[in-house]
């Protein structure tokens, strides 16, 4: 069993988003926009070029997301994105990309389960968690 994460975009930012986490993790991003579905599985009153659905496949990593359809704006609370780096260089410079233009919510330090771990939401308002699979050593 697998759980990945759906995240929804505000202002039409989910094409950048996923363009930018291309960047940051590589991997192949797909991008199906509403103009993209034939005419009659379109989603009504919606301009086509609104994101229907995105995706990040890198490794054996899924993200997943499309522009908001609510359509409210809001900021994304109550959950994390989580990154599980293989090496600490790794992670410092994932986290360091994903927080250009964002907010650092807790720095890049080592903490009693990892060896990096650190917290930011990203320049699109998805929030982070960045840390390193390996134990700390004692």
């Amino acid at each position: 069993m697998a759980f990945h994460a759906y995240v929804f975009f505000s202002g039409g930012s989910c094409a950048e988003a996923f363009a930018r986490y291309g960047e940051v993790f590589g991997g192949e991003v797909t991008i199906m926009r509403n103009g993209d579905a034939p005419p009659d599985d379109r989603m009504p009153d919606t301009p086509d070029d609104v994101v229907m659905h995105a995706s990040l496949q890198a490794g054996d990593g899924l993200l997943m997301g499309s522009d908001d359809p609510s359509g409210d704006g809001g900021r994304k609370t109550g959950f994390c994105v989580t990154y599980s780096a293989p090496d600490v260089a790794t992670a410092h410079r994932t986290f360091d990309a994903l927080a250009d233009g964002g907010e650092v919510t807790m720095a890049m330090a080592a903490a009693f389960w990892s060896p990096a771990f650190g917290m930011c939401t990203d320049r699109f308002g998805v929030p982070w968690m960045v840390d390193v699979a390996e134990p700390v050593q004692p």
